[in-house]
């Protein structure tokens, strides 16, 4: 969630830029208004079903299945939204299930090859937290289970999971520009702490996409999924989604060394939560704050990947009709290589800020002046 006053503030920062002759005119502004990766045409998604029931105000993590959907909601106050909850292919809840104790702030969901549900209870918009966690959910379990994890380097807040195809767990942070890696270090184990391994580093494409939280929405992952075959997986910012290729069944590989292809996701309201659609055909997304608007609720749309296969049905994965492959043409666009630099979002965020100063500084003279 893109809460806490250092976010806001950054935020404000576009129209003060512009509002300054000396900004405007400084090569830093410039940088600001200059993506490093041209916005394109995005056709527009199509929408799978509306989602009415209300006690899903926050979705914060997805997942298709063969018969519908999984989704749960972010850190809620209310007992009845702090559930898993399983949806039939019309967004109507055919059942929940409760966690064994609350939870503290959960932001993804990600499902492995077996049918493993995971849920990643790893937001800290505070970085006060000392372990984080992970909810097993098992297929056919009453119950999922906890798994609490320690970062080696201090507290990260983090809204993004995938599961390698091997049913491992990778925790994606949300720091602006270069998100780092983490996997455990060793197996999970529900009755200690599991240490976590810094695996990389994967740094998203500057565009320039529209969205609610100008250029800073575009600079940090909120959200992340692997196909269902495992050859492909998926990052989101609220502004786009980029999807890379997993030729060897590493993800941490292809995050930190392949090049992605940009799906652009323009001008959702808080864009955080994507999964791949059953078939791998389409991404899928769903935004966390149209059910916090009064007369609005969440609304599942799909956006077309090109010439994708459908992957082999299986019993852990029921493929869909090959049919829906030919709904819309849109899909994944390569991305330019000049665009993925960590340096470009820190001159930026450091740009703006530096800018915002030299304006304060303006005002407060003339009003001394004025005196």
């Amino acid at each position: 969630m893109p809460t806490g006053l250092t976010i806001a503030a950054l935020l404000s920062t576009p129209p003060l830029v512009a509002a300054s002759p000396l900004m405007a005119a400084s090569p830093l502004a410039a940088a600001l208004a200059e993506p490093a990766v041209a916005a394109e045409h995005a056709a527009a998604p199509a929408r799978v079903c509306t989602i009415r029931d209300k006690r899903l105000d926050e979705i914060s993590g997805m997942v298709a299945t063969g018969d519908g959907y999984v989704v749960v909601n972010d850190g809620s106050d209310f007992a009845d939204r702090r559930r898993i909850f399983f949806l039939n292919k019309t967004c109507r809840v055919t059942r929940t299930v409760k966690y064994p104790s609350r939870p503290r702030d959960t932001e993804d969901l990600g499902r492995a090859a077996d049918g493993t549900l995971w849920v990643a209870d790893i937001g800290d918009n505070g970085r006060s937290r000392s372990t984080v966690a992970l909810w097993k959910l098992a297929p056919g379990a009453k119950s999922p289970v906890l798994h609490r994890l320690s970062y080696p380097d201090g507290p990260h807040d983090a809204e993004a999971l995938l599961v390698s195809p091997t049913g491992d767990p990778i925790v994606v942070t949300k720091s602006g520009g270069t998100a780092v890696l983490y996997v455990p270090a060793r197996a999970l184990r529900r009755d200690a702490t599991t240490p976590l391994r810094r695996a990389g580093e994967v740094t998203v494409p500057l565009t320039g996409t529209s969205n609610p939280f100008s250029f800073l929405g575009r600079a940090v992952v909120t959200g992340a999924a692997t196909s269902p075959d495992g050859r492909h997986v998926v990052l989101r910012t609220y502004a786009d989604a980029f999807e890379y290729d997993v030729p060897d069944g590493d993800p941490v590989r292809a995050l930190t060394s392949g090049r992605p292809h940009q799906i652009p996701l323009p001008d959702e309201p808080q864009g955080e939560s994507l999964t791949y659609s059953s078939d791998g055909n389409a991404v899928l997304t769903v935004s966390e704050a149209s059910g916090q608007q009064p007369g609005l609720r969440p609304v599942i749309l799909r956006y077309a990947l090109a010439d994708r296969p459908a992957t082999a049905a299986s019993p852990a994965s029921p493929a869909a009709s090959n049919s829906s492959s030919a709904a819309a043409p849109a899909g994944p666009r390569p991305v330019a290589e000049s665009g993925s630099s960590s340096f470009d979002y820190i001159a930026v965020v450091a740009g703006a800020v530096a800018l915002l100063g030299v304006f304060l500084a303006i005002v407060l003279t003339r009003r001394a002046r004025r005196r």
